[in-house]
């Protein structure tokens, strides 16, 4: 007994586990071949995608042709022909944009690039953010039209929305000398455009002529593509805010409006509101007046996206608890403020996920603008596919097409898995 005893009690060895439970062999064990059926569609599913890799390899590189002066050149050997996409990539990128000009377009998606990287980091998430959006925004249309015109009416409506919003906002927290400014703002604002609708004041603009003016229809490729997707994601995104506040109003009214409107734009197809706004909208227009088809496609495109933005940040409302607007009432803090500094922050990072993949869907839906003689980028890809000296490849300038497409969506999803995970720390158990 008393050996027992000394036995027991003495410290056991430490033993390591064992080694096919533990380290990759453990990984593949577990997650591939836990059983024979999960073996065996390890086995076919590894097969498969060594042949495509062997295929693409030997289709788009060993056998692939790179350089060469036309078509038929090209398509003397059994691979690629990439050589097309050397040749055609301008065109791809700009469409119908003027040639010797194509720095400009460039440049542009450059400064949208910038624009939306700079939107990406959280220390640039206030005002300073408006400034670069402001700025890039400016530089990337000055540099597509090459002419810019400010009219007074703009200068105006930008003075009554920032008052508004400012005193609003800032009601009851600003200094006094910040609310006179604000109030100074929406009274010029608002005085201003009531003397401008009325004919008192004369029509003012600012001109600014920097380069020479392209119209829109020669744009295309890939600006238009960035336009479309950003721009009008930008104005979807406060608009579906609105409609989702609207539509959970206790005002009859006003709910009554936002639902109707909501699901008369949801129930429809897009493409169905691009051909009203392209075809029916001008025959609602006075006689002699035009409004410009880039610009009627690109609301058309804000009114879609809006509806359904609206309906995912209803249900990030949805899901908060009663608790804390019962919070923000008891703070004394008034709707504009409650609604924007508590309610919507966190609605708002409860949605993310769809949030961005409606962004996505988005993105990649500016190709239907087509139906309206406007080249996105999927567009202008697809009609350097007619040219005759180069026709009969139409895999790989898909393919090119597919390639740029994807380093967007990706690079957005893989944003979206960040952002989720960073806005969401402080509420982990």
């Amino acid at each position: 007994m008393t050996d027992l005893a000394q036995s027991g009690d003495a410290p056991r060895p430490k033993m390591s586990p064992p080694a096919d439970q533990t380290g990759i062999v453990g990984w593949l064990k577990r997650n591939l071949f836990s059983s024979w059926g999960n073996s065996l569609t390890t086995i076919v599913l590894i097969a498969c995608v060594v042949w495509i890799i062997d295929w693409f390899i030997d289709w788009g590189l060993v056998n692939a042709t790179f350089v060469a002066a036309n078509g038929p050149e090209c398509g003397k050997n059994a691979g690629a022909c990439w050589a097309l996409i050397g040749e055609k990539y301008r065109y791809i990128f700009f469409g119908s944009f003027p040639y010797e000009q194509h720095w400009r377009p460039l440049f542009a998606c450059i400064a949208m690039l910038a624009m939306l990287l700079a939107s990406a980091d959280r220390r640039m998430w206030n005002w300073r953010l408006l400034v670069i959006w402001s700025v890039g925004s400016f530089v990337t249309f000055l540099l597509m039209f090459g002419e810019l015109r400010f009219p007074l009416t703009i200068f105006l409506i930008v003075g009554l929305v920032v008052g508004g919003v400012g005193m609003g906002l800032r009601a009851g927290i600003a200094s006094p000398r910040e609310m006179l400014t604000y109030r100074v703002l929406a009274i010029v604002g608002g005085v201003g455009l009531a003397g401008r609708i009325a004919g008192v004041i004369p029509a003012w603009g600012l001109e600014i002529n920097a380069f020479s003016y392209v119209e829109t229809g020669l744009w295309g490729g890939l600006p238009v593509t960035m336009i479309l997707a950003t721009y009008g994601l930008v104005f979807a995104f406060p608009y579906g805010i609105l409609l989702a506040l609207g539509r959970r109003s206790n005002l009859p009214l006003i709910k009554g409006l936002c639902v109707g409107f909501i699901e008369l734009i949801r129930g429809v197809p897009l493409i169905s509101l691009l051909i009203m706004a392209s075809v029916m909208l001008p025959l609602f227009l006075p006689t002699g007046s035009n409004i410009d088809k880039f610009l009627r496609a690109l609301v058309a495109v804000i009114f879609f996206a809006g509806a359904y933005i609206a309906e995912i940040i209803r249900g990030g409302l949805q899901s908060l608890p009663k608790g804390q607007f019962e919070a923000a009432d008891a703070m004394g803090l008034n709707y504009v403020q409650s609604t924007t500094l508590i309610v919507l922050p966190q609605a708002l990072r409860v949605v993310i996920p769809p949030l961005i993949n409606t962004f996505i869907g988005f993105f990649k839906d500016t190709s239907l603008v087509l139906i309206i003689g406007i080249f996105d980028f999927l567009n202008t890809a697809n009609q350097a596919l007619v040219d005759p000296n180069w026709a009969g490849f139409p895999g790989e300038v898909y393919l090119f097409a597919a390639a740029i497409y994807f380093i967007f969506c990706y690079s957005m999803s893989r944003y979206s898995k960040y952002l989720e995970i960073e806005l969401n720390k402080g509420t982990r158990r």
